[in-house]
């Protein structure tokens, strides 16, 4: 049997063919997965219609929701019930955003705007999202959160500013969920993926000299993938990952293990 038989699972942040959370989609569908799909607007609903129509997964529910408006959520969430009879065994959060002028220069220059952008876009949708699942999750019996963040949340990356704080709260916001739903056989996890070519990371200034640095110094000597990450996210959306929650996995090729 597949890893994910018969799992009904729902990723947010799906953009394009370099999205993460598309890759982590295309990893849940392959193990048996039923997936639906969240979208912030029209224009991207159409890109992941393109998307399924490319990659024989055509049929998959597409709902457009803004992941910070509690009211859109809700009613978003009533819409996956209906779609996947009353219960979701799975949540993908790919979801970050911050205004591009916040991540160049110095971290002490970001405008109050700009740090609220980035922490509603990328922490309190996650859990303006795991709220919304919550009886959705507690009617799988086995319910669990996927989120994605970055070694950024740690340690000080060039360009990566407002981000790496949101990052930060948001591997706070993974061990805190983990503990208000633990009691409803419900986990929260994060995957920290090493540096991969997104449309996403195209913004950060500098990223691109990181890749080769990850496929010098880490343990295995590369740099990682995208289907990488996808297949993490399957196996701690699983059941085979029943005993895991409140953890950040790293998927970076070990570099995040190393000293100088």
């Amino acid at each position: 049997m597949a890893l994910m038989q018969d799992k009904c699972v729902l990723i947010c942040g799906a953009r394009n063919k370099w999205s993460i959370a598309w890759h982590c989609a295309q990893s849940m569908h392959r193990e048996g997965a039923r997936v639906a799909f969240s979208v912030f607007s029209e224009r991207e609903k159409g890109d992941v219609e393109k998307l399924l129509d490319s990659s024989n997964m055509t049929g998959c529910p597409i709902f457009t929701c803004n992941a910070t408006d509690t009211d859109q959520v809700a009613e978003m969430f009533e819409n996956v019930g209906k779609a996947f009879d009353g219960k979701l065994d799975g949540l993908l959060h790919g979801i970050a955003f911050a205004k591009r002028e916040d991540l160049s220069g110095q971290y002490i220059t970001t405008s109050l705007e700009g740090f609220n952008v980035a922490m509603d876009n990328s922490v309190f949708s996650l859990v303006a999202l795991t709220a919304g699942a919550q009886e959705l999750l507690k009617a799988s019996g086995s319910g669990a959160v996927v989120t994605l963040t970055y070694m950024g949340s740690e340690k000080v990356m060039q360009g990566y500013n407002v981000m790496g704080v949101a990052k930060a709260a948001l591997e706070a916001s993974v061990r805190y969920l983990a503990a208000d739903l633990g009691p409803y056989n419900i986990r929260v996890n994060a995957v920290s993926a090493g540096p991969i070519k997104t449309l996403a990371a195209s913004g950060i200034q500098g990223f691109s000299s990181i890749f080769g640095i990850v496929a010098e110094r880490s343990p295995l000597r590369r740099g990682v993938d995208a289907d990488e990450v996808g297949d993490t996210a399957a196996f701690l959306l699983s059941d085979m990952a029943r005993g895991i929650t409140g953890e950040i996995l790293y998927v970076d090729a070990g570099y995040n293990i190393m000293g100088i």
